[in-house]
């Protein structure tokens, strides 16, 4: 399994692997996303996971100084991984690459965040060492 950076020739693959996941077809947001990344990557990180020629996951994150004192960090925005291909190492391998860039960039914290139902990434996160940060998120409907 090759680790690299997306490319254009990626974008099949990527939006194969969100369809299966979230159950929702979008090309132009994974278009828009995948192009804005190779156009600007400084502390910009968009990942795949590639075997035999065929796209089995991708992580996307950057460094990021967030609002309310929080210092820079790594950041992890998504990542999607081929169903049939779970439990094979190919998330940690990717989050594992993903946090080298960052500690390249010179950070030495990686933050996330998932929604309270999302038990198997929750699950995942949790073994690869992450759990609660010093932040709590909060939010009310308006609309």
């Amino acid at each position: 399994m090759l680790i690299r950076d997306v490319s254009l020739n990626d974008i099949d693959g990527i939006i194969s692997i969100d369809t299966q996941i979230s159950g929702s077809v979008k090309p132009d947001y994974w278009r828009e996303i995948i192009t804005d990344y190779i156009q600007e990557r400084e502390n910009r990180y968009f990942l795949v996971a590639v075997n035999d020629d065929q796209v089995v996951g991708f992580i996307m994150g950057e460094v990021r100084a967030w609002e309310f004192g929080s210092a820079p960090c790594g950041w992890v925005f998504t990542i999607g991984i081929r169903p049939d291909t779970r439990l094979g190492g190919v998330a940690t391998r990717l989050l594992d690459s993903l946090c080298q860039a960052f500690r390249r960039a010179g950070m030495t914290k990686v933050r996330t965040m998932t929604a309270r139902h999302e038990h198997e990434l929750m699950a995942f996160f949790r073994s690869q060492g992450m759990m609660a940060g010093p932040y709590l998120q909060l939010e009310k409907e308006i609309g």
